[in-house]
């Protein structure tokens, strides 16, 4: 069967003054501080509770910092994990290890140290660069504290700022408490270290496009956690791409809100890569807080937003309700999870701007779709595929055979952004690839060069040998009822082999599931019915906002309830953990 490939059928609807194709940069990525700088010294790059640094002063910091892990025995090609919240020394420390030619392994700061020792084991970090609050955790996973170098959030907040914190009165011993804590004996104050340090002066190195540059963290294609090397290329590459996509922001005089966490494969591209090529300056926080932000906006306006849903979401309302312009934030990008309509138009009635969607993953460094910033957007839409990417949507069983436009099909890509291979890990690189063509594990349709997600593979649910995509049935619990938030998981089942169950918050006094499978049936064939309903107080979600749903599907089987309904609102397994 004949198909018009879906990047011929994108390319028709691609904004104006986009291109098809898009130059692929042979450089290293420290040359985006470094061009910048040279070209916008004076601009500024970073905002930190109202203390700035130039984008002449954020390349001095880098160069001091790469002196720092050069006098640490940190050379090209060996491995620096940086595990921090969004800060300046996040910045620095990143475009320091840059400098000379190491990778950046991105952690996440609030990780168990479980987790972050599986991390560190595979990609052998020589150094971590890591928050206080973080710094006994990562001791806990196997780091020797002499090769910590810990950092304190407040050390670059303005003297004002610093000074209330020390105050001895129980307001800034709380604040206090949540940006700092005590560090291991033999670590070494990264801060301290980067102030008396003089610019690194070494020569340049040969650093070639196919050299790893950063080491991202994924679940992969089985839902087991793997290592995800990107390239000099790859990341160059999606810069480009991203920049070229929102063509209308100016050079050296944009300002981002940097709320998505700089370890995320998003905010790494976005923020800390093509923010700093184009020159904008960075608001930063190291938490995300819809007051904090726009009480930051109101010192310094922003123009352009990547975040994820609940995040526009919040910002949106909180702006509403205390009557703050955020007009000036012409472009708003939102990923990482679904974004619905309501959020969508909530947004846009209150910015006046244009909200679109982003889609893609730590293997694609990770942006591969977008909807066009302007009047044909498509709200719940993942968007086009992005420049130089190639798409095919084919048959999860026969990977070889695509599958009519409007069929649902798993999404499989090929770009200058896709990585190469999961590090050390032969077989699962193996798995996640198909005639050179990336398996996303997503499963989308085709409408015309636009592509709507299905769901994710590794959530489907089979039951009696249906497939549901939890996707739909939350989306009918959405609409048809009066839920807050809602995530659907599939639970095991003898006879069936897995059943469906639904978490969700509600204003609900006394749940009926009877009264709720006849209502979602006009929405939901039968056999994707809730067999299983359980009220929360909370639905576990990560940094990002996305529903935890393997957390999810493991806490209900270890519960055990033999009950079909159960209301935890007041306790029980999903309780959140205390504040």
């Amino acid at each position: 069967m004949d198909f018009t490939p879906i990047s011929e059928q994108a390319h028709t609807h691609y904004q104006k003054g986009v291109p098809c194709e898009i130059p692929e940069p042979e450089g290293p990525i420290f040359e985006l501080l470094e061009h910048t700088a040279n070209t916008y010294p004076k601009s500024p790059a970073i905002d930190y509770f109202g203390s700035v640094w130039t984008y002449e002063e954020l390349l001095c910091e880098a160069l001091k910092g790469a002196d720092v892990l050069a006098k640490r025995g940190v050379k090209k090609g060996d491995v620096v994990s940086i595990a921090l919240p969004n800060c300046p020394q996040h910045l620095i420390a990143f475009y320091a290890a840059q400098r000379l030619g190491a990778v950046v392994a991105e952690l996440n700061p609030l990780a168990p140290a479980a987790q972050l020792q599986q991390q560190i084991e595979r990609h052998q970090g020589q150094i971590c660069i890591v928050w206080q609050k973080s710094a006994q955790t990562v001791v806990k996973a196997g780091v020797n504290p002499s090769s910590l170098l810990t950092v304190d959030i407040t050390f670059p907040m303005p003297h004002s700022m610093r000074m209330k914190l020390k105050l001895p009165v129980a307001e800034a011993r709380k604040q206090r408490k949540a940006m700092t804590g005590p560090v291991p004996r033999r670590s070494r104050s990264w801060d301290e270290l980067v102030r008396d340090a003089a610019p690194y002066s070494g020569p340049a190195l040969q650093i070639a496009p196919s050299d790893y540059a950063v080491i991202l963290h994924s679940s992969g294609t089985n839902g087991i956690p793997k290592s995800v090397p990107l390239t000099h290329a790859n990341v160059r590459a999606n810069v480009n791409q991203n920049l070229f996509w929102v063509w209308g922001l100016d050079r050296g005089a944009e300002t981002f809100f940097s709320l998505l966490p700089y370890f995320h494969a998003f905010g790494m591209c976005f923020l800390l890569c093509s923010g700093v090529g184009i020159g904008a300056c960075q608001i930063i926080l190291p938490t995300f807080s819809p007051q904090l932000a726009l009480n930051a906006h109101q010192r310094r306006n922003v123009t352009f937003f990547l975040g994820v849903p609940p995040m526009f979401d919040r910002i949106a309302r909180y702006a509403s309700e205390h009557d703050i312009d955020i007009s000036s934030i012409e472009f708003a990008v939102s990923g990482g999870m679904g974004l619905s309509r309501e959020i969508a138009e909530r947004w846009e009635e209150t910015s006046g701007h244009f909200i679109i969607e982003g889609y893609g993953m730590s293997e694609t460094s990770p942006t591969l779709c977008g909807s066009p910033l302007s009047a044909d957007r498509r709200p719940g839409c993942l968007g086009l595929p992005f420049p130089s990417t190639n798409m095919r949507l084919v048959d999860q069983n026969d990977p070889t055979r695509d599958v009519p436009d409007g069929e649902p099909g798993e999404i499989l890509v090929k770009g200058p952004q896709v990585f190469s291979g999961y590090l050390d890990d032969p077989e699962e690189t193996r798995t996640a690839f198909v005639d050179g063509w990336f398996r996303t594990g997503d499963i989308a349709r085709n409408d015309d060069g636009f592509i709507y997600l299905v769901d994710r593979s590794k959530d489907l649910i089979i039951t009696n040998g249906f497939n549901v995509f939890p996707s739909n049935v939350e989306a009918a619990l959405r609409k048809l009822t009066n839920v807050t938030d809602v995530v659907v998981v599939g639970v095991p089942n003898e006879a069936m082999g897995e059943e469906v169950a639904a978490v969700v918050t509600a204003p609900w006094k006394n749940p009926d599931l009877k009264r709720l499978r006849a209502t979602l049936e006009k929405e939901l064939p039968h056999y994707a019915l809730p067999r299983q309903l359980h009220l929360v107080e909370e639905i576990p979600r990560n940094l990002i906002g996305k529903p935890e749903r393997r957390k999810v599907r493991e806490t209900i089987i270890a519960a055990g309830s033999a009950e079909r309904v159960t209301d935890w609102r007041k306790g029980g397994p999903f309780a959140p953990a205390p504040r």
